[in-house]
């Protein structure tokens, strides 16, 4: 009853922003994302211990912490709805990569806790399954348990059981793809996703608007993905950000979670794509910018990356593996 798995970030390329159900994690509307082969999550589980412990990052949270509370609490109270289970477990988890700084640290890690979970009690779920499983810790995870390039749809059902992934594409179709993630701050964001999005739904005069616009990007990430149209995917990835990041800033009180080396960069982008250098940005809720690109310009973009000022570590990442089982436990 004890088992360890690793998931990656997803860096989402068409946003997911808002739930319809809070308790079920269902979302406003569908997204699409690439799973990336850096940034990682690994976990260890085991059942059978004598009380509920949680160990994220060599610190250990108990109850009555925001982060046991609405997170993991959350998820192994749905765990236990879902199969009648009633063992306590120990979770241990830590990250290669800033936690809550906009680098999808939830993704990662509930994605690698529900397939540590699944193997543990030996549920047998399959990966669509295992999606829905996942989202019931963080919505974004839902897409982290496939590699490459991941669709999660919204679904229509009240009970959420259609509110799943799927995989668009596996990392080998576009091997040529890449996304550098520049970090601007370490510093964990003063407004988790979760209490922003919540936020941004009740009070942002442009919500509306977002979600009129999201079924254009699903199906135009969609269609450049599957043809592999860099430009397409590119262009409408960067639109769909700033889109999001509007809803943010016209919540009250504002959300706004770029920093100076966050625009600074954003208008080198726009300055790089001018000279003929193509590349995008596309930025979760957090400072962090991502940039778009194609292999063939991967290394001229890092090395004007790396040189930015305000940025604080440049990382390559490619189209990634599914989150899988692994046989190092973390205790």
């Amino acid at each position: 009853m004890k088992a360890s798995a690793i998931a990656h970030a997803n860096i989402a390329l068409v946003k997911y922003w808002g739930k319809r159900d809070n308790g079920l994690m269902l979302p406003h509307n569908g997204s699409i994302s690439m799973t990336t082969d850096d940034f990682a999550a690994h976990t260890t589980v085991e059942f059978g211990v004598p009380e509920d412990v949680l160990v994220l990052n060599g610190t250990q949270l108990g109850k009555g912490t925001e982060e046991y509370d609405e997170y993991v609490g959350n998820f192994l109270a749905a765990l236990r709805e879902m199969t009648g289970r009633r063992e306590r477990v120990k979770i241990v988890s830590k990250n290669d990569f800033p936690t809550a700084a906009g680098l999808a640290s939830s993704a990662a890690g509930f994605a690698a806790l529900a397939t540590a979970v699944n193997e543990a009690l030996g549920l047998n779920l399959d990966q669509q399954a295992l999606s829905v499983l996942a989202r019931r810790g963080s919505g974004s995870a839902t897409r982290s348990i496939y590699g490459g390039f991941v669709e999660w749809l919204r679904g229509s059902n009240q009970d959420g059981r259609d509110s799943i992934a799927l995989q668009i594409a596996p990392p080998s179709h576009w091997p040529a793809f890449r996304m550098i993630a520049c970090i601007t701050s370490f510093q964990a964001k003063k407004v988790k996703s979760r209490a922003g999005m919540s936020q941004t739904v009740k009070t942002s005069a442009l919500y509306k608007g977002w979600l009129d616009s999201v079924k254009h990007d699903l199906d135009a990430v969609r269609s450049g993905i599957q043809s592999r149209d860099f430009s397409l995917v590119g262009r409408t990835a960067e639109e769909n950000c700033l889109k999001m990041h509007a809803t943010m800033m016209t919540t009250r009180p504002p959300i706004i979670y770029w920093n100076a080396g966050t625009l600074e960069l954003i208008h080198s982008i726009l300055d790089w794509r001018d000279e003929g250098l193509e590349c995008y940005f596309t930025i979760d809720a957090g400072p962090q910018v991502k940039i778009m690109c194609l292999s063939k310009d991967a290394e001229e973009i890092m090395k004007r990356a790396k040189e930015f000022p305000g940025i604080e570590d440049v990382r390559l990442a490619r189209p990634g593996p599914d989150a899988r089982v692994v046989r190092e436990h973390l205790f």
